[in-house]
């Protein structure tokens, strides 16, 4: 399955009887789970509860807007409810001649009675459910289409910086050799400064091999690069990876924090391998921006 990015919107018509006629819309963005929101008619429970568990088996993630609108024509938007409106209205003549007191009842009162006044979307009953759920699928595959197209555009992208990453873990293996130097100078600069004579050259070398060994990143640099096959795996085996990409880079982060503060200070060719770094973190979030976006 391909990449899927997590923003898209689809709309579908279609008609319940000849007087009513509908609009489903789907609109989904970026969010850390499903997050569904239905937005239908009254009394649409039981559609509400299909829809519902029919795109939990279609989509993993993202907060999606289930938009449902009817469309009437002529006098088919509302109705009087006959039977519960004469009840009311026989049930309090009938109290006022038991008890003896004069009145009307409110019309006012009446309608705002829930059910007093029906809409064809009630009337319709189960044509609402028969007309709307076989639309679903075609929604939701104008949806994916959508997201699919986006999702190629973001793996685009997320490929050209992994080859960035690629490229800047290159280059700073090939200056691994200029610690050592950049080590060795300083120390000795600061033993003499301290110690203002002569210092043994074996000496120095020694106490630089001890600095350098602490401070190398082939180790970090081999994790780098680990991590970044992993992240091209995932993209090569499609589907809803956006959270297993998102941790890959949240340890490719890690290490090139790591990179950082071990090359830190260095000065001359060294200085390359901290710019690499800084490239390194720049090219991890604007991967992070892009994957947060992906299903």
């Amino acid at each position: 399955m391909p990449l899927r990015s997590m923003t898209g919107y689809a709309q579908v018509r279609g008609q319940i009887n000849p007087g009513i006629a509908f609009a489903l819309a789907l609109k989904s963005v970026n969010h850390r789970f499903l997050d569904l929101h239905f937005r239908l008619p009254s009394d649409a429970d039981a559609l509400e509860m299909k829809l519902r568990r029919l795109l939990k088996e279609k989509m993993a993630r993202g907060h999606v807007e289930v938009t449902l609108s009817l469309e009437y024509a002529g006098n088919n938007g509302v109705a009087l409810n006959r039977q519960l409106v004469g009840s009311y209205v026989q049930a309090f003549r009938a109290a006022a001649d038991e008890f003896g007191v004069t009145g009307e009842p409110d019309l006012n009162v009446v309608l705002r009675m829930p059910g007093a006044m029906e809409s064809a979307a009630d009337r319709s009953g189960d044509e609402l459910e028969t007309a709307v759920l076989p639309r679903v699928e075609e929604a939701l595959a104008k949806l994916n289409q959508m997201r699919e197209e986006e999702g190629r555009g973001i793996e685009a992208e997320l490929r050209e910086r992994m080859n960035q990453l690629a490229k800047a873990s290159s280059g700073m293996e090939g200056h691994r050799a200029a610690i050592q130097h950049n080590y060795a100078d300083r120390l000795q600069a600061r033993m003499q400064e301290m110690l203002g004579g002569y210092i043994e050259k074996e000496r120095i070398l020694q106490e630089a091999a001890v600095l350098v060994d602490r401070s190398d990143i082939q180790e970090e640099l081999v994790r780098l690069n680990t991590h970044v096959k992993h992240f091209l795996g995932l993209l090569d085996q499609g589907g809803e990876v956006g959270k297993k990409l998102d941790f890959l880079l949240q340890e490719m982060n890690r290490e090139a924090n790591t990179l950082l503060s071990k090359t830190s200070g260095l000065a001359g060719e060294a200085l390359k391998i901290t710019e690499m770094g800084l490239l390194m973190k720049a090219e991890v979030e604007k991967s992070r921006e892009q994957v947060q976006n992906l299903e």
